[in-house]
């Protein structure tokens, strides 16, 4: 960003125009930047072109109209694909495709040994939330900090911004941790939906209950940080492994009732067993992270 060039004029380009991308260009093209775009199929850039994006007949002329480009294509081959050929230096590259860590340090490297700065985004949001000032989206960027720097206020006009550092591979860390948090939750709230499915009680009157029950539960996310960074998981216990595991034969036994599976739990359960019977009764449930950790060995 220059002190000649609001922000609000500062053109982009954005390749790829699926759902998230449109939604993406829709929201720059609101803020009044102009945008060019390029999607492999040219029918589904049709509908921007109407709103005022420019089109852009191959991914190279994109690439060449403006020194900002957004990638938010399929997969990481998709982007290597897209720009196989074109010419980078001196171009300024978001990914905000869908990555792995090792992917986004590697198409770091393949981005600066052509001549351009490289940021990796991870976006913590789906198309309906971007552009919307409170829906809470926001985007993890990491890599080159001075291209973030630079271009900050651009990237956060779509959805909020939130820096996790030079190491490229962080944004894709950070977005598939909370991803992976996300799926375990996600995989409990369907096991208590099921146990109450035939039964007199009604989906729309326990989910509150359910919602309510999560959000409580949240905090302890920031105990098990605390047990984590001190290396201590007998810190500031309230249920021990041992209770906890001895509580589960009753979440079991009620799905067997139920006549619900229990295959959603029962890989947590089992890491827990494998815990205690390593003697650690007195620790809390944080401990099972040792067990994940194939460094340590899975007996850890």
């Amino acid at each position: 960003m220059t002190d000649k060039a609001p922000v609000s004029r500062i053109p982009l380009t954005v390749l790829g125009t699926g759902a998230m991308g449109t939604a993406l260009v829709r929201a720059w093209l609101a803020a009044g930047h102009p945008v060019t775009v390029w999607n492999r199929t040219p029918a589904r850039a049709e509908a921007l072109a109407a709103e005022g994006a420019t089109v852009a007949p191959t991914a190279a002329a994109a690439v060449s109209a403006n020194r900002l480009v957004i990638a938010c294509l399929l997969d990481d081959a998709s982007v290597g694909e897209a720009l196989d050929g074109t010419d980078l230096a001196g171009r300024d590259l978001v990914n905000l495709t869908t990555g792995t860590p090792a992917q986004g340090r590697a198409r770091a490297a393949w981005a600066e040994e052509r001549g351009a700065r490289f940021l990796d985004g991870g976006i913590m949001a789906v198309p309906p939330m971007i552009g919307e000032p409170d829906s809470g989206a926001y985007v993890f960027y990491s890599g080159s900090s001075a291209l973030f720097e630079e271009h900050r206020d651009i990237l956060a006009v779509p959805a909020g911004t939130r820096w996790a550092g030079e190491d490229a591979g962080f944004a894709a860390l950070h977005d598939v941790a909370l991803l992976s948090a996300m799926t375990g939750m996600f995989a409990g709230v369907l096991h208590a939906f099921a146990l109450i499915r035939h039964e007199d009680i009604a989906p729309k009157d326990f989910a509150p209950l359910l919602s309510g029950w999560l959000t409580a539960m949240a905090p302890a996310v920031h105990k098990a940080a605390e047990q984590l960074e001190a290396g201590d998981y007998g810190l500031d216990v309230v249920s021990t492994l041992a209770m906890q595991v001895a509580g589960n034969a009753t979440l079991l036994r009620t799905a067997e009732e139920q006549q619900v599976s229990s295959e959603l739990l029962t890989p947590y359960m089992d890491l827990m067993e494998r815990r205690l019977a390593g003697g650690h009764g007195e620790e809390d449930t944080t401990g099972v992270v040792e067990l994940l950790d194939l460094r340590r060995g899975k007996d850890a």
